[in-house]
């Protein structure tokens, strides 16, 4: 048709006439290459000539059209190859022939296999099957699809469960080995098989597949039977599932119907045949054997399934890619061509690279691997009493569109069909493949901390240091600083502590400067006294240090100015013990000449030693081992902690020695003291006060050592509060309480130490009761 039409118009080969050879391949190879010689005859001959140089060569044809098949493709395309004769297949589809360097005069007017197999795989991926099975006939085309697919398939995420060929028509063998196959495939448990495969492999599998009452599945087809009428009217398709597929979109073509109503009619005809026999004397006869008998009686209604096919038009179109390559090699234009030395395939075949051409108004090209660009429709099965209608349900053009409102599924209530080896894995999951499939695997948890980035990625992403996440996220938050503010429910209570101890100190220091002159303020140290109550109240003060966002500053200033006060009140203390211990153990005489050392300027120097000590100890903490601020991120799950780091917990604990042995050298000086009958007991309330400083600092080390970090400030804050409470509540309340409510006990006689002349008193007070001697 495409011939007769070229011959007529006068568009691409006007005053030329175009003639044929058209053989029957039977679909064997051996047969394909008898015509295949003939087409390579030298010209006027049968024989294929030897030369070193064919480039004057001359063959009875100047370029091939066909074959349909992949297999018989590979055979001719090798062989005319070789001679540089331009050949176009309607139907060959495989990649491989895409090979320049093995087949560099092949062409064709269908799509690469390659093009197939995406849209197939794009199709599984939109569906969400990622667990198929693959199978192919054991040919060509069926091997090199499966090896297309299997290596697209898994660069997308699909698994193929199990991937088999249907063995060729050898009945002492197939039965067996088909069934084989369905068993592997029933026991992968797949719900959707890809079948690249003929038609003849694919009426065989299913033939198999109905006996064996293998459960319906979803058939995806390649394009060489999906139209098949061997496949279509196999008995029982009705129920082996769904089947689709995709199918080349080729141009309709109506009047090729009539045209072969037309030819079949002018083939009944004796005299026409006799004319066509007396052109051509014996050819066929004499090459190819004896004519069919069965051909003279094929009629239209054979042939109608055909007639429609879109591989016609592919037929139809290379017929008018050579015509169009054959119009630019011989540079004709619309009022004729050139006369010229007759064309050699070689100069034909120069112009067909590349070459655009139209075929009933539709334009296409050759590309440079001698493919064209086609459109796909994806075509499923629709059953009509015992022929299925084919729907067109999706497009592919590069890009898969479906129209899932024309799918229909066999399973109950028309459910898209579920194809996975394990469901898939929820928001903030990654996949822990089992087995020798990623398809199959188990879900699990991101963990706190760590992020799933992709959803195809196969480990959690960590956050970085400065970040956080929950379990199971998609993405990680910044960190908040965290560090103890003073709006804490912690720091509230303790601010109220340290008010209720400050003013508590305040008032005390208050009153013993107000009676200053008292012997009962006399008796506790004078001004040592005022200046013990001054260094707690510094004592206190110290704790504003620990809270809000830590700095260097506040670092290095925190153990300091704790300490340089607690050691100042802890040395009047320690003066006011010696004192109590002199008076009670030792003589008098030597009692009064030690006193003497222990007031006035040799007090305040003692006070000085101890303090110079400590500051010797917080400067060499401060220079050898400085705290610095460092903020963890590790240590809480979604802030970032801001605090204070001691690098040396030695010398932590050193910068507490002084304060310790003063304390120390309190409570061995008053323990055991003896107080004379009638005197104020001074000695039990040192003791007493250094026993709540060591309750104090010895119940802070476990306690710090295991509270957690982010609250460390926070004990030592409590620490020191109620260090400066207890010595508070236990040394100088008592004495406030009798200078307040008790007046009367506020004489010398009352107080062991209240100097020279009080000690004579009490001395010469033998047996004389003071008012007050029982309290």
């Amino acid at each position: 048709m495409a011939v007769e039409e070229i011959n007529r118009g006068s568009t691409l080969l006007p005053g030329l006439r175009l003639g044929y050879d058209l053989f029957d391949t039977c679909s064997e190879p051996v047969v394909a290459m008898k015509p295949s010689l003939i087409f390579m005859a030298k010209a006027g001959g049968h024989d294929v000539a030897a030369y070193c140089d064919y480039t004057r060569y001359q063959p009875r044809v100047l370029a091939i059209i066909g074959p349909h098949s992949s297999e018989l493709a590979f055979v001719t395309g090798k062989f005319f190859g070789f001679f540089l004769m331009p050949q176009v297949s309607y139907g060959a589809s495989v990649d491989l022939l895409s090979n320049r360097e093995t087949f560099p005069s092949f062409f064709r007017t269908v799509p690469s296999d390659r093009v197939q197999v995406a849209a197939v795989v794009e199709l599984l991926q939109e569906l969400q099957w990622s667990w198929v099975a693959a199978l192919g006939s054991d040919d060509t085309y069926g091997r090199q699809g499966l090896r297309l697919f299997s290596s697209l398939a898994s660069t997308r995420g699909i698994c193929i469960a199990h991937e088999g060929l249907v063995p060729p028509h050898t009945p002492h063998l197939q039965s067996g080995a088909v069934q084989g196959l369905l068993s592997h495939v029933s026991r992968a448990g797949v719900q959707v098989v890809v079948l690249f495969s003929s038609a003849h492999a694919a009426r065989t599998l299913f033939s198999y597949s109905i006996h064996c009452g293998l459960s319906p599945k979803v058939w995806v087809a390649s394009e060489a039977w999906l139209t098949s009428d061997l496949v279509m009217t196999l008995p029982g398709m009705a129920q082996v599932g769904t089947v689709l597929g995709f199918l080349q979109r080729g141009t309709p073509m109506p009047a090729f119907a009539s045209y072969v109503q037309t030819r079949l009619a002018l083939a009944a005809d004796p005299a026409f045949c006799a004319l066509l026999d007396a052109e051509q004397p014996g050819l066929e006869e004499h090459i190819l054997g004896p004519r069919c008998p069965q051909c003279d009686h094929i009629t239209l209604e054979n042939l109608s399934a055909s007639l429609l096919h879109p591989q016609t038009f592919a037929a139809y179109a290379a017929v008018y890619g050579v015509a169009q390559a054959l119009h630019n090699t011989l540079l004709c234009t619309a009022s004729g061509c050139p006369v010229r030395e007759p064309v050699q395939p070689w100069q034909l075949l120069e112009n067909m690279y590349n070459l655009s051409f139209r075929a009933h108004g539709q334009a296409l090209r050759f590309d440079t691997s001698g493919n064209v660009d086609m459109d796909y429709d994806l075509k499923l099965w629709v059953w009509q009493d015992q022929m299925p209608e084919l729907r067109t349900v999706g497009t592919f053009n590069g890009r898969l569109q479906l129209l899932p409102s024309q799918m229909w599924w066999h399973t109950p209530r028309n459910k898209k069909p579920v194809s996975q080896c394990s469901r898939r894995c929820k928001k903030g999951q990654v996949r822990r493949v089992k087995g020798f499939h990623s398809c199959c695997y188990d879900c699990v948890d991101c963990k706190a901390g760590s992020y799933l980035r992709n959803p195809e990625d196969l480990f959690c992403t960590q956050c970085d240091q400065d970040k956080w996440s929950p379990a199971r996220s998609l993405h990680c938050f910044p960190r908040r600083p965290r560090f103890l503010a003073w709006g804490e429910p912690a720091v509230l209570l303790l601010l109220v502590l340290l008010g209720l101890t400050l003013g508590l100190v305040l008032a005390a220091l208050g009153l013993f400067v107000q009676h200053r002159d008292s012997p009962l303020v006399q008796a506790s140290g004078g001004l040592w006294a005022c200046f013990g109550l001054a260094c707690l109240g510094f004592v206190c003060l110290s704790v504003l240090l620990f809270p809000g966002r830590p700095g260097r500053a506040s670092c290095l200033a925190q153990q300091p100015l704790l300490h340089l006060p607690l050691t100042g009140c802890l040395s009047t203390l320690l003066l006011q013990a010696a004192e109590i211990f002199m008076e009670s153990e030792l003589p008098p005489s030597w009692a009064g000449q030690l006193r003497g050392h222990l007031q006035g300027p040799w007090a305040w120097l003692v006070m000085l030693f101890a303090m110079l000590v400590e500051v010797a100890l917080c400067a060499w903490y401060l220079v050898a081992f400085p705290p610095e601020v460092v903020t963890d991120w590790q240590v809480l799950p979604t802030e970032a902690l801001v605090h204070c780091r001691v690098r040396s917990w030695v010398s932590f604990g050193l910068v507490h020695a002084t304060n310790v042995m003063l304390a120390s050298l309190c409570f061995l000086g008053t323990f055991l003291v003896q107080t004379r009958p009638g005197c104020y007991n001074g000695a039990r309330g040192l003791t007493f006060a250094m026993l709540a400083y060591f309750v104090t600092w010895v119940s802070f080390v476990p306690l710090f050592a295991n509270v957690h970090v982010a609250y460390q400030p926070a004990v030592q804050m409590g620490a020191n509060l109620l260090c400066a409470l207890g010595i508070l509540v236990t040394f100088h309340l008592p004495r406030c309480y009798l200078l307040l409510w008790r007046p009367d006990c506020n004489a010398p006689q009352f107080f062991l130490g209240g100097g020279a002349g009080g000690a004579r008193e009490r001395g010469g007070g033998g047996d004389e009761e003071t008012p007050s001697k029982n309290e």
